[in-house]
């Protein structure tokens, strides 16, 4: 048996990229209103529900739970309209990398991600068009690892056109690496 040579010398951290130097690439200015608006909906069926509820003889809510149950409805429509405000703010901080080598995926306000995947790692890219995403000329990008069963990120709000390319180039990098 042949003894290869080890080595495990120390890496300076000064040597380490820096992942905000990395050419990050905001999400399409699309997605953003769209975004929005699906979740001012949610908001809107919640003040429906407590209109039902709180107005009409319709709810099967007692007269003794009635009060109760709007200030109920009415927490869930602040908490609604909280989530709305943050996702609008929190969707100017999503962003996307591609690199030669690797492709990064970033989000969060008040916890901020980031997760790189090595190109060599990807076992798989879904491109994902729901009806509000195609009639927007939207896309949303799911790369898998390998060896994992669900997809490592997903890329939403990515024009088709773009969605399209990093998924090819994507697939062209990995014929490469396998001799494909």
């Amino acid at each position: 048996m042949q003894n290869l040579p080890f080595s495990n010398a120390n890496v300076p951290l000064a040597d380490l990229p820096d992942v905000e130097q990395f050419d990050w690439q905001a999400l399409s200015p699309r997605y953003m209103p769209i975004n929005a608006m699906l979740n001012l909906l949610v908001t809107l069926v919640l003040g429906l529900i407590w209109w039902v509820s709180h107005y009409t003889p319709l709810a099967a809510i007692t007269a003794d739970y009635q009060p109760l149950a709007g200030w109920v409805m009415l927490g869930l429509i602040a908490l609604s309209v909280l989530y709305n405000v943050y996702g609008i703010v929190a969707d100017q901080h999503v962003a996307y990398a591609l690199r030669e080598h690797d492709m990064g995926f970033r989000w969060g306000l008040l916890f901020r991600h980031t997760v790189i995947q090595p190109l060599t790692r990807i076992q798989h890219i879904e491109l994902k068009r729901g009806p509000i995403e195609r009639s927007a000329g939207l896309a949303t990008l799911q790369v898998f690892s390998a060896g994992s069963g669900t997809y490592t990120f997903a890329i939403p709000g990515l024009p088709v056109e773009r969605a399209q390319g990093l998924r090819q180039f994507i697939l062209q990098h990995q014929d490469l690496q396998h001799g494909g």
